[in-house]
């Protein structure tokens, strides 16, 4: 497929999809595609889930990066690659380039979680910290690759990287092939091109969403010819991009049906669903699908939906911060300020409150000196543990009937 409005786009067509999928499909893990029961229930749709979270590297990226290595000709191999990633690309190249016994280096911002960078030198990769966002680094890695001799290896405008990702769909469709739609992440759009080249191809009738972080809705507004801002701190740092390529703006624009954006809670909300509903463990961009599933029950109810888990690598610490902040949002967790008299007995009264109700204190915080309240006034944070929202609105209703000052500390939407 050449752009009918820019004919110096590259070529790109189900052929590329169909070579590379022959070309890789031995090399990589043949991921599961299952219906989830309880997500169905939930939805209202019919979900399938494809578990790209299971590639060795965590992350389907290893599929495009895998495609272009195999592309390339014995002295560019021999001269190695480079890249510019936060993470899974960054991976995906680093283990297959090893394998391949092609040296690789990896260029990273120095904001990339140190767990993805240790993952990727474990991968046998030289790994050379520079800038504090991608651009900065892909400027800094495409300078070492003229300095060096090395191909530089893109993470989504590249056809031959496009070409590997649209394998997912092939293997989605050969197991379930009646899915109505597709609903896939887009960061700087390899995974949607690829993925939708080959579903049109093999079903034209497939309906083909797109899903962005509501902070970096850059693909949406180019498309839509909305004026957008990108930036912030987004839980899908794996689809936090600034600038789309126009390879894949044009390839996403012949076939996508609508691009949807998806916020903070509700993302945080999929990632928290996945581990508890289907026991996997997603990153914040392998869980947008889901997120848009759910904030648009009414859109897709009654369809058939695949949704990619394009991705498993979340750092620990972040995991944890995910679940708690779901669990507070649920009204499992919560935390309660008081205002109390600096007196014996006070806090007694009011633990008695909680012990009557039956909600479990976790901390108990006092704060004497700074607070607007007169010198023999305090002001108390319990965090506390119900069982539901009912519960823990009980208490909170009975603490206000006793005369206290009692508000809950809200989460961020």
């Amino acid at each position: 497929m050449t752009d009918q409005n820019n004919a110096s786009l590259p070529s790109f067509d189900f052929a590329d999809v169909q070579a590379a999928h022959a070309r890789i499909r031995d090399r990589i893990v043949h991921t599961p595609t299952l219906k989830s029961i309880t997500l169905s229930e939930l939805s209202g749709a019919d979900v399938y889930l494809k578990f790209e979270n299971l590639q060795f590297t965590a992350a389907y990226k290893e599929r495009g990066a895998l495609n272009a290595l195999l592309l390339m000709d014995e002295s560019k191999r021999k001269a190695g690659v480079i890249a510019a990633s936060a993470g899974n690309h960054a991976q995906g190249l680093a283990y297959n380039a090893r394998n391949l016994d092609i040296p690789a280096t990896i260029v990273m911002p120095n904001t990339t979680p140190m767990v993805k960078v240790e993952q990727t030198r474990g991968h046998g990769a030289e790994i050379v910290i520079h800038g504090t966002n991608y651009d900065e680094s892909y400027a800094h890695a495409l300078e070492l690759a003229e300095q060096r001799g090395l191909t530089y290896i893109h993470a989504f405008d590249d056809p031959h990287v496009a070409a590997g990702q649209g394998t997912v769909a092939i293997e989605m469709l050969e197991t379930v092939p009646g899915l109505d739609r597709l609903i896939i992440p887009i960061g700087g759009g390899g995974l949607f091109s690829g993925m939708a080249t080959a579903a049109r191809a093999i079903n034209p009738g497939i309906k083909l969403t797109g899903v962005q972080a509501a902070l970096y809705p850059s693909m949406y507004g180019k498309l839509s010819g909305k004026t957008v801002t990108a930036g912030g701190d987004t839980l899908a740092e794996g689809i936090a991009v600034r600038n789309p390529a126009e390879f894949t703006a044009a390839v996403i624009k012949k076939y996508v049906d609508e691009i949807l954006l998806v916020g903070e809670a509700q993302l945080e909300r999929a990632v928290s669903l996945l581990l508890q509903i289907e026991k996997t463990v997603v990153e914040g961009a392998g869980a947008a699908g889901l997120a848009a599933l759910l904030a648009n029950q009414d859109k897709f109810a009654g369809e058939k939906v695949g949704l990619v888990l394009c991705g498993g690598n979340i750092d620990t610490r972040l995991l944890a911060n995910v679940l708690l902040r779901d669990l507070a949002r649920s009204g499992r967790l919560a935390r309660l300020r008081l205002h109390l008299r600096d007196q014996p007995g006070a806090l007694y009264n009011v633990v008695r409150e909680f012990a009557d109700h039956e909600v479990n204190i976790i901390e108990v915080y006092h704060q004497r000196v700074f607070t607007n309240l007169p010198a023999k006034g305090l002001i108390t944070d319990i965090e506390c543990e119900a069982k539901d929202r009912d519960q823990l609105e009980a208490l909170i209703a009975a603490l206000n009937k006793s005369g206290y000052d009692v508000r809950q500390v809200e989460l961020a939407d």
